[in-house]
Formats: structure tokens, C-alpha cells, sequence
């Protein structure tokens, strides 16, 4: 099968491999589409900790190419419309059994992130993939591979809009309009939600009020924390929504958020600096500061869900769809900070 390396940073070859076996409980993804997601921008800049050479990808969707023998045929068969629940969730330690598996103890020393003998990744830019039965989704045969790419991203957002407890008529801002940060607008609105998004793009501000939010504040031009509580009355958001990765903007993010309110760090803050905070606001206004990163099981079951039924049309955040052989076209483009998403297309 072709697969896409990346030996080291910046340099990548599309080489010929072995296809993977399979075990009796797994399955093997032919793949159609894989999305480009910002840690795998990062991972070709050598913007990592991980182990070259490596196969990126975990935003991946296909059809079932070939069954174990112990997989429940009932349920599986060849041909299916599948995506995969990515976590290398061990099942057995205090956050798998917690219902936490998208922190579980064992995946970040799993082969994806580190491999001393051979290639590291998710391998989602590859022509075939081998998942597990217990981890796959079925997707409706009339689903497009376009949307079904957006299951991933689209499921790191719901468990970050189920990171708070928002409520009808909930004043909720939105830090960063790019695709994650588009996607929390439309989940927030889902929600009865009056949603504010702060970005300095006109483009994405206009694309923000398309898509339902309520009010757009540029933040090169005004003081996006007093313009946030200029919109509520003196308060502030009661759930703010970080999907930049800048630090100076973490800070900001807290400053916007009401008294008894939540602020989510969505996005990883990068470079990973310190983040000044009033922690005595923290104190006297019981403000909650948390973090959102990947999906659970449940939170992917929704994205499924929300694709599958027709209830989220995400290709409206397709920046482009690009032959998997032109990858260096494609991650070009992925890089681009005004771009939404790119996604690989793996034969038909």
C-alpha cells in the first residue's frame, strides 16, 4: 500500500509499504478521506516530542476491506462506511474506568507517539489502516467520505462543549474563528446559546453570522475583553471557549468569563509558556478554568450521530479536498493561518 512518511521534519515521501495484517478481533479500513489537522501541520514542522519516521493522520474515514475471524459479522461486514475511535484507550487504568478514556494512562506511550523500532502515527495518510472492531462507528451508506472526515474534530468539540453546562439563553463566547472554533459557534447555538465569537478576521467573522452567532468582535480593533461585557451588561461570558493557542489570549479568555462562570481551554497553548491569571477573581467570583482534549467514546458516538442524522453539515469548513499525492500541496494550504479544513483524498 502507499503511505505518506514523514522521515523527518519538512521531508516526506509517499512510499510503498506493507499492507498490515490483521488479528481475529480486528478489521482493516480501506481509507477515503483523511483531514489535516493542525498537530499534524505541527508534527511536519518538527513542532513535536515524537519519533521519526511517522504516519499522521487520525482524522480518517473509509469502508471495512477485510474482517478478523472473531469480528461479529453481524454487526461488520465488507463494505461498510466506518471511522474509528482513535484513543489507544487500555480499558484498564483509573481514567479508562472512569469514563475518561481520552486521558488514558497508556496511550501517550503507545507506538502513535513514540516507536524506537519503526514508524510512529495514527496512520490515517495511508491507503489502509487496521482498527479494532470494539472501536469502530458505522456511518448511513448515503453519508459522503467528505463529512464523514470531520467525525474526529467535530467529536473533540462536543466533549469540549460537554466540558460546561451551558443553558438556554447562556451568553457564550468563542475565541477564534477557524474550523474548531466555528464548530464550538454552531454546537453552542445547538444549545440555545447566544454566542460571541472574537476573531480579527473579517472573512471568518462574516462566515460566523452565516452560521447563527449572534454578535463577531474584532479584536485588533477593540478590547475584546471590555467588548465581551459591553454585550452582557457588565458581566462577562458564563462560558468562554479558547481555540487559539496564543498565551496572552488564555489570559484574556479568563478575564471575559463571569462570575460563577467556565472557561474552557480547548486548543493547546503553544509554545506551552506560562499564563498569567487572577486567581483572586478566581476565588471571589468562583470562576472554573478546564481544559478539552479528544474525544471520549460518548462524545465520539455523537459526532457520529450529528454527521450521520444530517444534523451538522461540517463540509461547509472544506477548504479543499487534494489527491493524497499532492501532500505537499495539501500541507502548504493546511498551514496557511486563514485556511479551514484540508482534507486527503484516498482513491474513490
Amino acid at each position: 500500500m502507499k503511505a505518506i512518511i514523514l522521515n523527518q521534519p519538512k521531508d516526506f515521501s509517499i512510499k510503498e509499504i506493507d499492507q498490515p495484517d490483521i488479528k481475529e478481533d480486528e478489521v482493516l479500513i480501506q481509507i477515503k478521506t483523511s483531514g489535516i489537522c493542525t498537530n499534524d501541520v505541527r508534527d511536519y514542522n518538527g513542532d513535536c516530542n515524537y519519533s521519526y519516521p511517522r504516519i499522521g493522520g487520525h482524522e480518517y474515514c473509509g469502508v471495512i476491506a477485510k474482517l478478523g475471524s472473531e469480528v461479529n459479522k453481524s454487526r461488520f461486514k465488507e463494505g461498510q462506511k466506518v471511522v474509528q475511535y482513535i484513543i489507544d484507550d487500555c480499558k484498564e487504568c483509573y481514567y479508562c474506568k472512569h469514563g475518561d478514556e481520552n486521558i488514558c494512562e497508556e496511550h501517550p506511550n503507545s507506538k502513535i507517539f513514540h516507536n524506537p523500532d519503526g514508524l510512529s502515527g495514527y496512520g490515517g495518510f495511508a491507503e489502509y489502516v487496521v482498527a479494532k472492531a470494539e472501536d469502530l462507528f458505522v456511518y448511513p451508506e448515503e453519508t459522503s467520505f467528505e463529512k464523514m472526515a470531520f467525525t474526529e474534530p467535530l467529536a473533540c468539540v462536543v466533549n469540549s462543549i460537554e466540558r460546561t453546562t451551558i443553558k438556554f439563553g447562556d451568553d457564550v463566547v468563542v475565541i477564534g474563528g477557524g474550523t474548531m472554533g466555528l464548530l464550538h459557534v454552531v454546537l453552542a447555538k445547538m444549545k440555545g446559546a447566544r454566542v460571541i465569537l472574537s476573531e480579527p478576521l473579517a472573512e471568518r467573522r462574516k462566515k460566523a453570522l452565516s452560521l447563527g452567532c449572534d454578535d463577531v468582535i474584532d479584536p485588533m480593533t477593540d478590547d475584546a475583553v471590555e467588548a465581551v461585557k459591553k454585550l452582557t451588561e457588565g458581566r462577562g461570558a458564563l462560558v468562554v471557549f479558547n481555540t487559539t493557542a496564543i498565551p496572552v489570549i488564555a489570559a484574556q479568555a479568563v478575564d471575559m468569563t463571569a462570575p460563577t462562570g467556565t472557561t474552557v481551554m480547548f486548543s493547546s497553548i503553544h509554545p506551552n509558556e506560562p499564563v498569567p491569571v487572577d486567581m483572586g477573581a478566581v476565588h471571589s467570583f468562583q470562576k472554573t478554568i478546564t481544559g478539552a482534549v479528544s474525544p471520549t467514546v460518548s462524545s465520539f458516538h455523537q459526532a457520529v450521530e450529528l454527521i450521520g442524522k444530517g444534523l451538522v453539515d461540517p463540509t461547509v469548513f472544506t477548504e479543499a479536498i487534494i489527491d493524497y499525492q499532492n501532500f505537499g500541496e495539501a500541507i502548504a494550504l493546511a498551514s496557511r493561518p486563514d485556511t479551514y479544513k484540508v482534507i486527503l483524498k484516498f482513491g474513490e
